[in-house]
């Protein structure tokens, strides 16, 4: 798996300030998305272990409340099967601190009540370990500026956790 980019001190891709990880590879390829080149599966660098360490790095200040997996899209299998292991990583160092994704699958296509590319036999422990997932393609007929941690308003933050917990999906912030 390739990255874009990693964001240190990120404020607007989740709540608080985060390490935000841009993944390369998306087949969605939304119209008028603010992050066009990470639809190429080969652009950035390579995502190694020394790419995991400065991430890790950049989380040890208690004031980061964790990361935020964007891009691209997290949820393509190519990227599930690196960026799995990496979360089982994260949740050993840091069990308090937060993991939100955004994702143009829902909830449905990942977990595979819908089919899809994203459902695969590690798309629902890969999903265990978000706390926070921003579901759902960006469709600029539907941009709204004022929404908080998304784009447009048919995507939604859902908690995941609780979501697991009480077997429904449960919007977080609303």
């Amino acid at each position: 798996m390739n990255y874009g980019e990693i964001k240190k001190n990120d404020i607007a891709n989740g709540e608080g300030v985060r390490t935000t990880l841009f993944v390369s590879g998306c087949r969605h390829h939304c119209k008028n998305c603010f992050n066009e080149q990470t639809w190429d599966f080969g652009f950035g660098e390579p995502f190694t272990e020394k790419t995991m360490e400065e991430i890790f790095d950049s989380c040890t200040p208690d004031w980061i409340n964790g990361i935020t997996l964007l891009g691209g899209e997290p949820f393509e299998p190519e990227n599930q099967k690196v960026l799995l292991p990496f979360l089982i990583m994260f949740r050993e160092r840091f069990p308090n601190k937060d993991i939100w994704c955004y994702s143009g699958f829902t909830i449905e296509e990942i977990i595979g009540k819908v089919n899809s590319r994203a459902h695969t036999e590690i798309s629902g422990e890969m999903l265990s370990l978000i706390d926070i997932l921003v579901d759902g393609r960006f469709v600029e007929e539907k941009k709204d500026i004022s929404l908080a941690f998304r784009g447009s308003s048919n995507q939604r933050i859902i908690d995941i956790k609780k979501s697991l917990e009480q077997g429904e999906i449960v919007l977080y912030l609303e």
